[in-house]
């Protein structure tokens, strides 16, 4: 499997295949309206910015998977992202992240980049995973780990 095997649908409910992202550098977020890292989004649409027109993309999915943060419709998420945060970026259907539940995208993103002390699961809301062009899983962020600390990793992956 690659990350290029996969199937998601966008916030309208478009399904599209992650092969359309092959060679491009992606930050994919499960992100969350109603949690105290929220404000990342402005971080991340400015990481956006800067960088893609150089085959970069962030990658947005809505989780409602801890302590109910994300509990609105996808309609309503989008509206939300694009007007409190100038949200430009792609944002997908609202999915599971973690358990038994988790979308399969998910569930090989947490296989190829384990967490702190080898953990599998997404911890909490705006867990980030970085793939290079190639669709390998380079990294894993951790929720604290800010947009602006995430710029050299995408430099490097860029040249």
């Amino acid at each position: 499997m690659s990350i290029y095997d996969y199937q998601v649908n966008t916030i309208r409910g478009e399904q599209v295949s992650l092969s359309n992202y092959q060679g491009k550098v992606l930050l994919i977020v499960n992100t969350a309206s109603k949690c105290g890292f929220t404000p990342q989004y402005t971080g991340l649409q400015e990481l956006y910015e800067k960088f893609k027109d150089q085959n970069f993309e962030i990658l947005g999915f809505p989780s409602n998977q801890f302590k109910e943060q994300e509990p609105e419709s996808n309609d309503h998420i989008e509206q939300f992202c694009q007007i409190n945060y100038g949200v430009t970026f792609p944002l997908f259907e609202k999915i599971d992240v973690k358990g038994d539940t988790a979308h399969p995208l998910f569930q090989y993103l947490s296989a190829e980049a384990s967490g702190i002390l080898g953990s599998k699961a997404v911890k909490w809301n705006f867990t980030k995973f970085l793939v290079d062009s190639d669709g390998k899983v380079i990294k894993r962020f951790a929720p604290t780990t800010t947009p602006d600390k995430l710029q050299h990793f995408i430099e490097k992956l860029l040249e």
